[in-house]
């Protein structure tokens, strides 16, 4: 299984943008890379009507579509969330890291997005969880601290961090 590494943070902290700065750092450095995105609140990627709707509609318990480039799977009439590492099990093989959007109370190492003007910037991770740190302002931790604008710094960080299990 591909190791995992969350990065978490307070709502509107700027997880998304952070990774989208992340990714392509990853992917200059060769890195193969999925993301699970935590979704507490559910949601309906297929849209009414198409035919992975209307045959998960119909009954089925998962849906797959595939092309030439990219799949995708939709499974319903789950009775509780997969575990992170289940997930990350079906890109086994597939990629060298998975990152998560969240699972800010999972037991994987975490790199927390934090902004001053979200809860005074206040971390929600102690450091035994944290990997690192990306702020717009200073912690007291012992972890490396990254530039909200250093997903160069933090690519480097992950590609020594894979290295090194």
């Amino acid at each position: 299984m591909p190791p995992i590494v969350s990065v978490v943070g307070r709502s509107d902290s700027g997880k998304t943008t952070f990774l989208e700065k992340l990714i392509p750092e990853l992917k200059r450095l060769g890195l193969r890379v999925a993301v699970v995105k935590h979704d507490r609140h559910g949601f309906e990627m297929d849209r009414p009507g198409k035919d992975t709707w209307r045959l998960r509609h119909a009954g089925a318990d998962a849906v797959m579509i595939s092309a030439p480039n990219q799949m995708a799977l939709i499974r319903g009439g789950l009775s509780q969330e997969l575990p992170l590492d289940e997930l990350a099990s079906l890109v086994s093989g597939a990629v060298d890291l998975v990152l998560t959007e969240g699972y800010k109370s999972g037991d994987k190492p975490k790199i927390e997005v934090s902004r001053k003007v979200i809860a005074d910037g206040a971390l929600l991770c102690t450091n035994e969880e944290l990997l690192a740190v990306v702020s717009d302002h200073h912690h007291n931790v012992h972890v490396p601290q990254f530039d909200l604008e250093d997903a160069k710094g933090v690519a480097a960080l992950l590609e020594t961090y894979l290295k090194q299990l």
